[in-house]
């Protein structure tokens, strides 16, 4: 799935695109605004989100785990199956245990293929979590209705933009980007598939910027593209062990 670019509807970019001097630059200047951030949030509550540590990612999944994600349409549950992808299925559940997609607006909303949401709308977190990328696995489970997959845009640049497929997407599961064949499903949604329908789908003619977004996060969005819907927060509400 697109990260970052002009995205179409059979293009699958991830966490990590084009490079060049500017590219360059503004990774440098956030990621610095990210480490100054992190060492005033290291101590309290969010830790876990702004100091992960190695050990903090290390800790495994359950093997299963029911989600609700509240968004401003409505509310829809997903469960994560650990044996579709382990170390995908890790990472989304410290983030979402965390509550990082909390105000993360669903960027893309292309009827007939995904729904696309993952930046935190904070630009100093985002750069902190894209430099934890997570290795890439195989696809165990296909890219049906409902499923959702981790956005990617090369070998090992799996971090934290997701999407969700709103018809039978097959091709995904065999689809190669920057040398890695196939997207690997890390759970569906069994419940809200109706409220998913309901996000607005109207700026494919003119879609946000993901640049722009990396730089300026919802301040960018909340002005260019207003009617974006949005997370308000996620609860594990199940666990499978």
């Amino acid at each position: 799935m697109w990260r970052r670019g002009h995205p179409t509807s059979g293009s699958t970019r991830g966490s990590r695109g084009e490079g060049g001097p500017v590219r360059r630059a503004l990774r440098t200047g956030t990621l610095a605004l990210a480490v100054a951030v992190m060492g005033v949030a290291a101590c309290g509550p969010n830790a876990a989100l702004w100091a992960p540590t190695p050990e903090m990612l290390a800790v495994p999944a359950p093997d299963s785990f029911l989600v609700e994600v509240e968004t401003s349409e409505g509310t829809f549950d997903m469960t994560m199956h650990r044996a579709w992808s382990p170390l995908g299925v890790d990472r989304m559940h410290h983030l979402m245990r965390n509550d990082f997609y909390a105000g993360a607006r669903f960027y893309r909303v292309a009827s007939g293929f995904v729904a696309q949401w993952g930046f935190s709308g904070d630009p100093a977190l985002d750069s902190l979590w894209e430099g934890l990328p997570i290795a890439d696995e195989p696809v165990v489970e296909s890219n049906l209705q409902g499923v959702v997959s981790f956005a990617r845009g090369g070998a090992e640049s799996r971090s934290y933009t997701l999407f969700l497929n709103l018809v039978d997407n097959q091709r995904l599961d065999e689809a190669a980007a920057g040398g890695v064949v196939g997207y690997p499903p890390i759970g569906r949604v069994v419940r809200g598939l109706d409220v998913i329908d309901g996000f607005y789908p109207g700026y494919t003619d003119d879609p946000p910027d993901q640049d722009s977004i990396t730089q300026q996060g919802n301040e960018y969005l909340r002005r260019r593209y207003p009617q974006l819907d949005s997370i308000v927060t996620t609860r594990i509400i199940y666990e499978w062990r």
